[in-house]
Parts: C-alpha cells; sequence; structure tokens
C-alpha cells in the first residue's frame, strides 16, 4: 500500500488531478467530503463549531450554512484556525478509519487523500509521498471568480489565507503544474502515476524482505 498526500491552493485543479489518479486506479478519499461528513448536525465537530461560531451560521435544517461561514473566517485568520483546530482532528480519523477499510480490502492499493491544507496543519509527516498540484496566481483569482461567484477581493482574501504555493513547493515530495492544458497535465499525471506505482511495488518488496 502507498499512501499519497495530494494538495494544492485554492482553484488550482486538485480535484480535476484526483480524479486523473481514480482513473488510473488509485482510491481516492477527499478530505473536503470528510469535513461535511464530521460536521453534520448532532456530530461531534458540528456541535464544537456551533458553541463557538453561534447558532446564526445554521439553516433551517440545523446544517451549517459553509457560505456564511466562509465569509466569517476568510476575513478573520484567528477565527479560520480555529474552525481548523476543531475539524481537522475529526477529519483524520474518518480519514484513517477509510484507509485501513481500503487496505484489507487492497494490501497493494495506492490511495490518494486529497487535503487542501495539507502542509497549513503540517501533516505530511503521515504519508509516504506527498503531491502538490500549482497554478498561477492570476489562474487562481480567474477559476475561482468563476466557479464560487466571488469578487476579485473576495477570491484574494481566499487564496491569502493559506500558505503560499512557494512555501509548499518546497515541502512537496512531487509538483504537478496544471497552469496549461488538460492534455499536459493529464501527460504529468502519467509520469507521477508510474512513479507511484514503482515506489508502491519497491515498498512491497522490502516488508516481503
Amino acid at each position: 500500500m502507498l499512501s499519497v498526500g495530494l494538495t494544492g491552493g485554492i482553484a488550482c485543479g486538485k480535484s480535476t488531478v484526483a480524479d486523473m489518479f481514480v482513473r488510473k486506479g488509485a482510491y481516492l478519499i477527499d478530505f473536503d467530503v470528510l469535513a461535511h461528513e464530521v460536521q453534520k448536525p448532532g456530530r461531534a465537530a458540528w456541535e464544537r463549531v456551533v458553541s463557538y461560531f453561534g447558532d446564526d451560521i445554521l439553516l433551517p435544517d440545523k446544517s451549517i450554512n459553509r457560505d456564511k461561514l466562509a465569509k466569517i473566517v476568510f476575513y478573520n485568520p484567528e477565527k479560520l484556525n480555529s474552525l481548523n483546530q476543531i475539524v481537522h482532528p475529526y477529519t483524520f480519523l474518518e480519514w484513517h478509519d477509510h484507509l485501513e477499510k481500503i487496505a484489507s480490502r487492497d494490501k497493494n492499493a495506492i490511495i490518494i487523500a486529497a487535503i487542501p491544507l495539507l502542509f497549513e496543519v503540517k501533516s505530511q509527516h503521515l504519508f509516504d509521498v506527498t503531491v502538490l498540484v500549482l497554478a498561477s496566481r492570476e489562474e487562481q483569482l480567474s477559476r475561482l471568480k468563476l466557479r464560487n461567484g466571488l469578487t476579485r477581493e473576495d477570491a484574494q482574501k481566499r487564496i491569502d489565507s493559506q500558505m503560499s504555493l512557494e512555501q509548499k513547493k518546497k515541502l512537496a515530495d512531487i509538483v504537478i503544474d496544471n497552469e496549461n492544458s488538460l492534455l499536459h497535465t493529464e501527460a504529468k499525471v502519467d509520469e507521477v502515476w508510474q512513479k507511484l506505482v514503482s515506489m508502491e511495488r519497491n515498498a512491497g518488496r522490502v516488508k516481503r524482505v
């Protein structure tokens, strides 16, 4: 088994790259999905988030209004940090459960964990290898404005709330540039996939010895 931490700046195309790896045979654990799960009404993370931010962030069905919460935390680094400290421990517990279930079914699995804040929460040591997806700041701004309907100022706030891509490049084991065409990205993903397959096979030989 090979555990891969896949990250990237906001709107750099991490999900697109993750889907490409899945089509090649990887298993995917999406931390955004896990974060939504642990913040469902009545769960421990939900209770702590509501306790910290108040009932004003809730929709009529008691679920968290993610747009409203985002507007609060992306303009307040202290509150963003508090939110991450609440949610991430529960999310990593869910990830570990998924990881064990996949490994029990497929001992040679290559498992991609898509984690937006992998380096921010200093969790790279939990993975065999880390992969960073990047694009230029202008490309991030353009994609984020189009995808989320944000103003340029709001898009900049969200980008600036994360560690810079230059810092992330220094921490990542592998970098995938998603600035150009999908064909270019697919070619790079194929190259990286072959490397991951080789790493998993070599790890398996070491374990058998």
